[in-house]
């Protein structure tokens, strides 16, 4: 009898459990790796500046990044979201326990989507900034200066590559949860 049932296409639920216990492992495994990358970008934007003499020893210029508002901006972005995803690990767990559970999957999901679109804003933004002092634009006459700040834009330019990690990450966990989710509302 079990094995018609399964040549039908309905599974036992112990099968169905231990693949949603299988996602809710992988959900809290993505969220690890999100936290290293939003807050490896924060702290790496976060510490970005550099000092150029000019002339003299006591004349300089320097470049840091509190200097720039879209950059003061990913900083925060990338610490709240580092910050919610810490505090999402408890629900992460809790699924993987109860792997039923649907009114908090729906709350994820709600709050990854909001931290989803902080994410983005701060690292677009960033990313035009980061063009810009690389390129330049010559009509508004603002020139590049990665030339003369060199190791600013890497590091810049590292902490969008993280940055933009955790929005594919994020993305990722809102796919897991609304599939998780699909599949509690089929077996009802």
């Amino acid at each position: 009898m079990k094995a018609g049932a399964l040549e039908l296409g309905h599974a036992s639920k112990t099968t169905k459990s231990g693949v949603n216990r299988g996602m809710s492992i992988l959900d809290l495994f993505i969220r690890i790796i999100a936290i290293i990358a939003t807050l490896g970008s924060a702290i790496a934007m976060g510490t970005t500046n550099e000092t150029l003499p000019f002339f003299t020893q006591f004349v300089r210029f320097k470049a840091k990044y509190s200097d720039l508002p879209t950059f003061t901006f990913f900083v925060v972005a990338n610490a709240i979201v580092s910050a919610y995803l810490v505090l999402s690990l408890g629900l992460s767990i809790y699924h993987i326990m109860r792997s039923r559970a649907q009114a908090t999957r729906i709350a994820l999901i709600f709050f990854d989507a909001a931290m989803l679109g902080l994410l983005t804003g701060g690292a677009s933004a960033s990313a035009a900034i980061v063009y810009l002092a690389h390129k330049g634009n010559r009509k508004t006459n603002w020139f590049p200066i990665c030339q003369q700040y060199d190791s600013f834009c890497h590091r810049t330019s590292g902490s969008l590559v993280g940055s933009f990690a955790g929005v594919v990450l994020i993305i990722l966990l809102i796919f897991l949860s609304a599939i998780a989710l699909s599949r509690q509302s089929l077996n009802h």
